[in-house]
């Protein structure tokens, strides 16, 4: 059932008929949505951050397709850089870093007696594994605060206004790198 849906997506990127805003609208509302449904949720090793940047990219490439280029006088596929810069969107990776904040902001803004506020500081009382630690989703919200709103990040959570603002700036210039 899965690769109907996956051959008449394919199909559909490589019409020649349809506008490229069209099936750039589709990747946004359909794609960009299933990929990154509980993203809020997720803790990501360095692995699944490179296949989603590189899942998407293969996805803006079908799209965009290749380019004419004068200097060479040959076709060529755009960089990764041209890629963004023609989008001119958030990538995956970045959507998801600003979900996880958004849900880390919602929890923190909760009354300590809730139980997602107790679940996300309730230490479990026992060792972890040797070897490399896995990172916990704290861990990541953490980290992704520090790259979005720098040092004081962690005062503008308890402020909801500055929050907000921090983050709707963060997703608008998408100033960070991954």
């Amino acid at each position: 059932m899965l690769t109907k849906h996956i051959l008449c997506y394919k199909n559909f990127v490589k019409n020649k008929n349809i506008l490229k805003i069209l099936k750039l609208r589709l990747k946004n509302t359909i794609i960009d949505k299933t990929l990154t449904y509980a993203s809020e949720t997720w803790t990501l090793t360095k692995r699944d951050r490179k296949q989603l940047n590189i899942f998407e990219r293969k996805v803006y490439i079908r799209i965009l397709g290749p380019v004419y280029d004068n200097e060479k006088e040959n076709w060529r596929i755009l960089t990764n850089k041209e890629i963004y810069a023609n989008v001119k969107k958030p990538t995956t990776i970045q959507t998801i870093r600003l979900n996880r904040l958004r849900r880390f902001g919602h929890v923190q803004g909760m009354e300590e007696n809730r139980i997602p506020k107790t679940v996300l500081y309730m230490n479990l009382g026992t060792t972890r594994l040797r070897g490399r630690p896995r990172n916990r989703w704290q861990d990541e919200a953490r980290e992704d605060g520090r790259i979005v709103g720098g040092e004081g990040w962690q005062e503008k959570v308890h402020n909801r206004e500055e929050w907000k603002k921090l983050l709707r700036t963060a997703f608008c210039t998408c100033q960070w790198n991954e």
